[in-house]
């Protein structure tokens, strides 16, 4: 499938890898619609990138929201051909610690909103492109990029809700994929490694420095563009589904 005049839907799209991915898809021809709770950015990212960018207040976790979000961009757009979801956190505490066992309603907090709320957007927007006629010879519909992690595979220390969230999102892309083939939507995860997200400019620099030589090679961090360039390749390779594809240098995290 080509980006251009394609419609996608990007969670988290107001920073890091989703904005990056925002951008890329624009400068590709696409329209995008920014699916985030960030609105003093998502709104000055759709004002930066004109029309073809709209901005959505969307909760990933709350039903009604995104599909208030997915309605918003029909509207605008007519369609829905695309959808790559990034919104997530990654709050971090050790299964017993000094303050004891790790708060339930926080492991809570970092399933919901990676994991459910990631299948909540993706069974929603499939129920859409579902209903679209194929815009490939292959019989497309759309495609799903979800985001994993290395931790999926080599979880550290403290990331035990994380390590779990992503590895759901691991574990579910191959049924899912298997669901949605007979109306021509693929559905594949990429799994980053150690990127250059805004998060990392407050650390010190030899912070920096120590994670980058954990990278093989190249040895540094990775740059957001590389994970939307793989998502667009992702879009653009009609025989890449049920997939989940590692972006990290080769590293392989040791255990804190």
């Amino acid at each position: 499938m080509e980006l251009k005049d394609k419609v996608a839907v990007i969670t988290g799209g107001a920073s890091g890898l989703g904005e990056a991915t925002v951008r890329r898809y624009c400068a590709q021809g696409a329209r995008v619609a920014i699916f985030d709770m960030n609105e003093e950015r998502g709104r000055a990212i759709a004002e930066e990138l004109g029309e073809s960018v709209i901005y959505c207040n969307v909760n990933v976790c709350d039903e009604a929201s995104v599909s208030a979000g997915i309605e918003t961009t029909l509207t605008a757009f007519g369609a829905i051909h695309l959808c790559s979801n990034y919104a997530g956190v990654a709050d971090a505490a050790k299964t017993v610690g000094r303050n004891g066992a790790f708060p339930l309603e926080l492991f809570q907090k970092v399933i919901n909103i990676n994991l459910l709320g990631t299948f909540n957007v993706l069974r929603l927007v499939a129920e859409v492109m579902s209903r679209q006629e194929p815009v490939t010879e292959d019989g497309t519909r759309g495609v799903i990029i979800n985001t994993a992690s290395v931790a999926a595979f080599e979880g550290q220390m403290g990331q035990a809700a994380y390590s779990a969230s992503k590895g759901g999102i691991v574990g579910m892309t191959l049924p899912v994929a298997r669901d949605l083939a007979a109306y021509g939507i693929r559905v594949n995860t990429i799994a980053p490694g150690l990127i250059h997200t805004p998060m990392c400019d407050s650390l010190p620099a030899e912070t920096v420095a120590a994670l980058s030589d954990n990278v093989p090679f190249p040895s540094r961090l990775g740059k957001p563009d590389e994970i939307a360039r793989l998502a667009q390749s992702i879009v653009e390779n009609e025989y890449i589904n049920g997939e989940v594809i590692r972006c990290d240098g080769a590293v392989r995290m040791q255990p804190r």
